[in-house]
C-alpha cells in the first residue's frame, strides 16, 4: 500500500490565549491548549484513516506525528503511517 497521511491546520483563539498566559505566570496545565491539541490529533487520524479506507487498506502500522508552526499563532499537526492489508492465516 504505503504512506498515508492526514493533518489539520489551527490556529490559537486570541481571547483562550490570552488565558493561557495568564497561567503561565501562576503555574498548571493549560487546558485551553490541551484541548486544542486533542482535537487536532483526532482531526488528523480521522484524515489519516480516510486516506488508507480509501486504498482498501485495514491497518495502519507505524503510526507518528509531527508538529511544525505554519505562521505565527498556528500550527500544522501531522498523523502518517503505513497503510497495509492484514491477512488472516
Amino acid at each position: 500500500m504505503g504512506l498515508v497521511r492526514g493533518n489539520t491546520v489551527r490556529a490559537r483563539h486570541i481571547g483562550k490565549d490570552i488565558m493561557a498566559g495568564l497561567k503561565t505566570i501562576v503555574g498548571g496545565e493549560i487546558h485551553e491548549y490541551g484541548k486544542l491539541l486533542s482535537e487536532s490529533r483526532e482531526q488528523a487520524l480521522d484524515r489519516m484513516v480516510a486516506e488508507a479506507e480509501s486504498l482498501d487498506a485495514n491497518a495502519i502500522l507505524n503510526v507518528r506525528f509531527a508538529t511544525s508552526m505554519v505562521m505565527q499563532g498556528s500550527a500544522e499537526m501531522l498523523a502518517y503511517g503505513t497503510a497495509v492489508v492484514l491477512q488472516d492465516e
